[in-house]
């Protein structure tokens, strides 16, 4: 049992350090969006394929846009945020009831 606490530990560890480093990739893709960065770029090419997939499925899900402004990549990094502060607490409370 105790294997098994350590293990969902580390996983609740890693999951919020990946949950944080998506949140700043959305966040650096939004404030690329306000001016005209070159599509070529190799981090902007990055930044556009990492995060586009989920606003995608975002956009298509919610009408975020009001006017020219897009809500999608706000509402992405509260639901990152709601991730990090319910499933990483929940998988350390699992972990630690484990004897992790």
């Amino acid at each position: 049992m105790f294997i098994i606490g350590y293990f969902l530990q580390a996983t609740a560890t890693v999951l919020h350090y990946v949950l944080y480093t998506y949140m700043l990739i959305v966040i650096a893709h939004a404030l690329l969006s306000w001016v005209s960065p070159d599509p070529y770029n190799p981090i902007v090419r990055f930044l556009y394929n990492v995060t586009e997939p989920v606003l995608y499925r975002l956009r298509r899900a919610l009408p975020l846009s009001v006017g020219s402004m897009d809500f999608s990549p706000m509402i992405l990094i509260l639901g990152l945020l709601f991730l990090d502060q319910f499933l990483v607490p929940t998988l350390f409370r699992i972990a630690s009831i484990l004897g992790g």
